[in-house]
């Protein structure tokens, strides 16, 4: 399913978006970059939960080996 929205982009970016693709092919192109850049940023929050959550069992794991 599609829907038709209305976006405002500055003139910049629509140029460079008219040097890199084909005529008619705005839409795929901003979804493609729209999608991509969604997965980098969710990506992006999973290694900050990731190291967040290593670095508290890594305190843990510091915090369990004084008592030895």
């Amino acid at each position: 399913m599609h829907r038709q929205i209305n976006i405002t982009l500055p003139d910049e970016t629509i140029e460079l978006i008219d040097r890199v693709i084909e005529k008619g092919d705005r839409s795929r192109f901003i979804n493609e970059t729209v999608q991509y850049y969604i997965a980098q940023k969710s990506l992006a929050n999973l290694r900050e939960q990731l190291k967040e959550g290593a670095i508290q069992r890594a305190e843990r794991d510091l915090e369990l080996v004084k008592f030895y």
